[in-house]
């Protein structure tokens, strides 16, 4: 895994700012963070000419009261144990200029909300989910009392390069703190069309999916230095043709800390970040911290995407 330096944050000054800020604190004590850059982007400051000739100072008096706002709050909220750099920075723009801000800054992981409930717009995730070139936390909005932490959590896989990826980097953190107690990961099977012809019923060809997803699993988890951890694995019966759902359904019945998923292939990880039904369940149903990862630098682009449409 490569070492998590730099720490970008999108904050926007509502009460979601606390719990990612909250984390922010708790990956920078559990990785090799030096640098934290919150930042927040100002969409509302279209002034009239005739209204900004008469007063002048207007955008820039918003923009210093904003800032202050959020140094105020990572003041507040901001604990480590160790020193690291921390910088503020609010400026006029859309959502997609953090992808630009990241890159500038060198993220190495970038961390946003994702809210329910609470006024105002989130950072638009599913861009960032697509296009960003690094890893990316994604917190739900949550009781801002509630503590952060890894102990339980949840990587679904499909064998791919990607959710190895997923399942190295896991395995990787827990490696290097104390933190992770209990790694599951969860496959999503299904019976496939035409099954019927075989003369197996579903209940019994689902059974030899099940047996053909345990066989790979082994084949999968013999590529991956454990570090000695016991990894849980978990199969789970697709019979909605909606494998992110199943990931979701999962989850609520377990709690992980959060749930870690490779950023591109042809997955359930994959599934979250495509089509609109994905973009539903992120917005409405996303109750857990979802980590994305991808090999740093690799962003997904245009024809990328379409291949795994």
């Amino acid at each position: 895994m490569e070492p998590v330096k730099n720490i970008l944050v999108g904050l926007d000054t509502s009460e979601l700012d606390i719990t990612l800020i909250k984390y922010a604190a708790f990956v920078t004590d559990n990785s090799s963070a030096e640098r934290v850059h919150f930042v927040n982007l100002v969409k509302n400051l279209n002034v009239p000419d005739d209204v900004r000739k008469e007063f002048p100072h207007l955008i820039e008096n918003a923009l210093k009261e904003r800032e202050q706002q959020i140094v105020t709050s990572v003041e507040k909220y901001f604990h480590t144990k160790k020193k690291v750099e921390v910088t503020h920075e609010v400026r006029k723009g859309q959502p997609p200029e953090l992808l630009k801000m990241a890159e500038k800054f060198d993220a190495d992981l970038i961390i946003v909300g994702q809210k329910k409930s609470l006024p105002g717009t989130a950072v638009t995730t599913m861009r960032l989910a697509r296009r960003a070139i690094c890893n990316l936390l994604i917190v739900p909005e949550t009781d801002a009392n509630v503590e952060p932490k890894a102990e339980k959590v949840l990587v679904p896989v499909d064998f791919s390069s990607y959710s190895k990826l997923a399942l190295e980097q896991t395995i990787d953190l827990a490696g290097k703190t104390s933190t992770v107690k209990e790694i599951i990961c969860q496959n999503v099977y299904n019976v496939p069309a035409g099954y019927h012809y075989t003369g197996k019923s579903f209940e019994e060809f689902a059974e030899i999916m099940k047996k053909n997803a345990r066989s790979d699993f082994k084949k999968f988890i013999s590529q991956i230095d454990t570090g000695g951890y016991k990894i849980k694995e978990v199969y789970s019966l697709d019979t909605n043709d909606n494998l992110a759902s199943d990931i979701y359904d999962y989850a609520n019945k377990i709690h992980p800390d959060v749930i870690v998923i490779g950023a591109k292939g042809r997955t359930a990880a994959a599934a979250l970040f495509l089509g609109s039904l994905a973009e539903k369940m992120v917005n409405d149903k996303m109750n857990h911290p979802l980590l994305v990862v991808r090999f740093k630098g690799k962003s997904a682009g245009l024809i990328e995407t379409l291949k795994e449409l």
